[in-house]
C-alpha cells in the first residue's frame, strides 16, 4: 500500500512539472526557458526534474515513446498493417482531442519549429519510427525493400497530416472550430491512407 502512494506521488510530481514547463516553453519558446527555471514554477530541485526527465527536450517531448506506438499496433494487429496504422493515427488524433492538446497544436509546432535543439529530437523520433515499423513490418513479411518503403511513406504520411491540420485550425480555435478541425482531418486521414493502399501513381498528364 505504501509503494503504492509513493508511486502516485511521483507520478502526480512528474505531471506537475511536465505541466509547468510545456506552458513555460509554448509561452516564452523552449531555449529562453532553464531547467532551473522550471523547477522553481513547479517548486522542485534542479534534480527532482531530472529524475523524471533525463534531458530537457524529456520535458517537451514527454509523451512515452509516442514514435513506438505505429510498430506495435502493426504487432498487434492480424489484419492489413496500413488499417492497423491507419486506426493508430485516427486514435492518435482522438486522445489528443480529448485531453486537450489540439487547442495549442500550433504553438506547439511554433515552438518546436523555432529550437534547433526540438527539431533534432523530433528527427530523431521519426527515424526512430520509422525503423520501428519497418523492423515489424519484417515479422510478417520477407519484402525487406517493400516494408521500409511503407514504414517511410507512413512517416511522410504523418507529416503531411500534421501540416493540413495547421492549415485547417484557425488562430485561437473555438471549441467549434476544433470539433470542425477534427472532422477535417479524419477526411484527409481517410484520403491519404486510401492513396497509400491503391499506391502512388503519376497525375494523368
Amino acid at each position: 500500500m505504501e509503494l503504492g502512494r509513493r508511486e502516485r506521488k511521483k507520478q502526480q510530481t512528474k505531471a506537475a512539472i511536465s505541466e509547468i514547463a510545456t506552458r513555460l516553453f509554448l509561452e516564452r519558446g523552449f531555449d529562453a526557458v532553464t531547467v532551473a527555471e522550471v523547477a522553481r514554477a513547479a517548486d522542485v530541485a534542479v534534480q527532482t526534474v531530472f529524475n523524471h526527465f533525463p534531458a530537457k527536450e524529456d520535458l517537451f517531448f514527454d509523451e512515452e515513446g509516442w514514435w513506438l506506438g505505429p510498430a506495435r499496433a502493426v504487432r498487434e494487429s492480424s489484419g492489413d498493417p496500413l488499417d492497423a496504422l491507419e486506426a493508430h493515427y485516427l486514435a492518435s488524433i482522438r486522445e489528443r482531442v480529448a485531453v486537450g492538446h489540439l487547442a495549442t497544436w500550433k504553438q506547439f509546432v511554433a515552438t518546436i519549429e523555432a529550437s534547433p535543439a526540438l527539431l533534432a529530437r523530433r528527427r530523431m523520433q521519426i527515424d526512430e519510427m520509422i525503423r520501428t515499423v519497418a523492423a515489424a513490418l519484417d515479422e510478417r513479411s520477407d519484402e525487406r525493400v517493400r516494408n521500409r518503403l511503407l514504414a517511410a511513406q507512413y512517416a511522410a504520411a504523418q507529416n503531411l497530416l500534421e501540416e493540413e491540420l495547421m492549415r485547417m485550425l484557425p488562430d485561437d480555435a473555438s471549441p467549434g472550430e476544433l470539433v470542425a478541425a477534427q472532422e477535417q482531418l479524419e477526411q484527409v486521414v481517410a484520403e491519404v491512407f486510401g492513396i497509400l493502399r491503391n499506391g502512388l501513381t503519376a497525375p494523368p498528364g
